[in-house]
């Protein structure tokens, strides 16, 4: 009897761009597309970050390289996506959240979270989607979003519309990108232990209503994003696109 074989978890002879890489989920998934065998570029402002960063993947023995970038200057992704891609592999990672009550909610602060988590989503994920259509290559587009994607919460009505967007825009490039064998996909974590959710979650209050509300009993850790990452930008996912992977202890389930 001839046996199905798993699809391949592996990612070798791929190249990755990763946004907001300098930190947290971001450089979670970076060296964890690079455990697996992929050459990856490290984004994010600050350059002394991703240097960092990538100098431990290589050091684990992976492919990394690193360049500043600010992902809103739609020109500069162009020419770092020209110079680098095509990328067969995009984490769409970089975002920022400014909680407010909706009474509070500035313009400002509307257009600085709008333009890094939906503007910038879509342009970074155009450029790498038009480099691969014309190197005539297959590849995963995969957005981070958010439990907030699908859900509600207080003081999150400027987060959850972008991250709402998100999930929209991630299905209409599904069925655009799919005739060229271009997956898109979002990841959607609960709250993170990271640097930036780290004094929110420090908060005794603010801690027990988060783990009332995920049905695993904790918040999650970077090392939950690691295997999602894997299996959305593999050919393990090869039939998965337009849809949402929840990394959420069951947030959402409720």
């Amino acid at each position: 009897m001839d046996l199905p074989k798993t699809p391949s978890f592996r990612l070798d002879g791929r190249k990755a761009l990763v946004t907001g890489a300098g930190r947290g989920l971001g450089l979670a998934m970076a060296a964890a597309l690079a455990e697996a065998g992929a050459e990856v570029l490290l984004t994010a402002r600050t350059a002394s970050e991703i240097e960092a960063a990538a100098e431990a993947i290589r050091a684990g023995g992976g492919s990394a390289l690193a360049v500043a970038l600010d992902v809103t200057d739609v020109a500069a992704v162009e020419a770092v996506v020209g110079e680098h891609g095509p990328f067969q592999v995009l984490v769409n990672n970089a975002g920022m959240n400014r909680p407010a009550h909706l009474v509070d909610v500035t313009e400002e602060n509307y257009d600085a979270v709008a333009g890094v988590n939906i503007r910038a989503a879509l342009f970074v994920a155009k450029a790498v989607a038009t480099n691969l259509i014309a190197a005539g290559l297959p590849g995963s587009i995969i957005h981070i979003g958010s439990q907030m994607g699908h859900v509600g919460g207080a003081k999150r009505s400027v987060y959850c519309a972008t991250k709402h967007a998100i999930e929209g825009m991630s299905k209409s490039m599904a069925w655009e990108l799919g005739p060229h064998d271009i997956r898109v996909n979002t990841i959607c974590p609960t709250f993170i232990e990271t640097a930036l959710t780290r004094p929110s979650l420090d908060d005794p209050d603010f801690m027990a209503e988060v783990n009332s509300k995920i049905a695993l009993g904790r918040i999650g850790r970077t090392e939950d994003v690691m295997g999602a990452v894997i299996f959305l930008a593999s050919d393990a996912s090869a039939l998965v696109t337009g849809s949402a992977l929840m990394v959420d202890g069951g947030w959402t389930a409720a």
